[in-house]
């Protein structure tokens, strides 16, 4: 795989000949379900599209997703006109609806066919509403900081060791929350404040699975609201 931009500012990647995914073009799936709006217990299911039918990939893996469940979150989706939870900033829900996968990403350089960038301790995720940098990641070094509130993109604990970003609030909307990734579990299944969590060896295989011309997306949301979202 070529990748033949790499923004230092968002770190924003371009592959050679690959549209950005939509509900049309995409033949790869991770579908995420929850039992409801509350709960942080979620299931992860890969599903591939061969010829016109959909196939699942692979076993049905626990997640585990934001400790005060999930909200809409701002993606390829609409959000319903009576949506009773939406994603704010600093609410502890993970994001429900349809997402674009950005890059994945990890402490280490690691072979695989989806876009992957190596985070260093200075690499920031702005999650300050009032920074024209947010919900974008940074190199520190090189912009002049606005912002009071980051997330370290590496530090002494394993949970971004590997990880994925997922592109909610790409028009980075103040309060509509920033840095969504699916990353690495806590130990004992402790809930995120707004992530989807996973084994590391869990994670490492949704990054190799990931097939950069498949157009892959996110569908993340309760079980009762699976039949509006699926393509099938």
């Amino acid at each position: 795989m070529k990748i033949f931009g790499i923004a230092a500012m968002g770190v924003s990647f371009l592959i050679a000949g690959v549209e950005p995914a939509t509900l049309q073009n995409t033949a790869q799936l991770l579908v995420v379900t929850t039992k409801d709006w509350q709960s942080p217990d979620a299931t992860l299911q890969r599903y591939e599209k061969e010829g016109k039918q959909w196939k699942q990939k692979g076993k049905t893996l626990q997640v585990i997703t934001g400790k005060n469940g999930l909200g809409w979150g701002r993606g390829l989706h609409q959000i319903p006109s009576r949506a009773k939870f939406i994603k704010k900033e600093g609410d502890g829900k993970a994001t429900a609806g349809i997402f674009r996968l950005k890059n994945g990403f990890g402490y280490q350089p690691f072979s695989i066919s989806y876009p992957y960038a190596v985070y260093k301790e200075t690499d920031h995720c702005v999650d300050d509403g009032k920074s024209k940098w947010y919900n974008q990641i940074i190199d520190s070094t090189k912009v002049k900081k606005d912002y009071n509130s980051h997330e370290r993109m590496k530090f002494p604990k394993n949970y971004y060791k590997y990880g994925l970003v997922v592109d909610h609030n790409p028009k980075a909307i103040p309060g509509a929350g920033s840095c969504i990734f699916m990353h690495i579990k806590k130990p004992n299944r402790i809930p995120t404040v707004g992530c989807t969590a996973m084994s590391e060896t869990e994670m490492k295989s949704v990054l190799k699975w990931l097939d950069p011309k498949k157009h892959p997306l996110l569908i993340q949301a309760p079980g009762s609201e699976m039949p509006r979202l699926l393509p099938f």
